[in-house]
C-alpha cells in the first residue's frame, strides 16, 4: 500500500450502528471507496476477503474496525480529501452489502 492516512476518515454513528449490523451479519468488513463506474462515488463495504487490496491503493483508516481503502490516483486527483462516512435511504445501487437494510453509505468531504 502506498501509505496511510489515518486522520483522513471518520463517520457518523448512524453510519457506525450500520457497520456494527453488518459486520454482525456478515464477519470482517472491509471499504473502498468508488471512482465513479458502476457505483457512483458510493463507498463499497464489502466481506474482508471479497477484493484484493492493490499496492496502489491507500488506506485512510478503519471506521468499525473494518478498513477503508481508495486508489492512490484517485485521492490525489480528488485532492486528499478527508471523508465523513454517513448513511442514506434506500438501497444501495451496486455490490455493498448494506443495500439489503434499506440504507447506503455515503461519502461527503471534510475539510483536512
Amino acid at each position: 500500500m502506498a501509505e496511510s492516512k489515518t486522520d483522513a476518515i471518520s463517520a457518523t454513528q448512524a453510519a457506525l450502528e450500520a457497520i456494527s449490523r453488518l459486520k454482525g451479519a456478515y464477519g470482517p468488513l472491509m471499504f473502498f471507496q468508488s471512482g465513479g463506474c458502476c457505483d457512483g462515488t458510493a463507498p463499497l463495504c464489502l466481506n474482508a476477503d471479497d477484493m484484493p487490496v492493490s499496492p496502489h491503493d491507500v488506506l485512510l483508516g478503519e471506521l468499525g474496525g473494518a478498513p477503508f481503502y481508495i486508489d492512490s490516483e484517485l485521492y490525489e486527483r480528488w485532492g486528499r480529501p478527508c471523508f465523513v462516512i454517513d448513511v442514506s435511504p434506500g438501497a444501495a445501487e451496486g455490490f455493498s452489502l448494506e443495500g439489503v437494510n434499506g440504507v447506503h453509505f455515503v461519502a461527503l468531504t471534510a475539510s483536512p
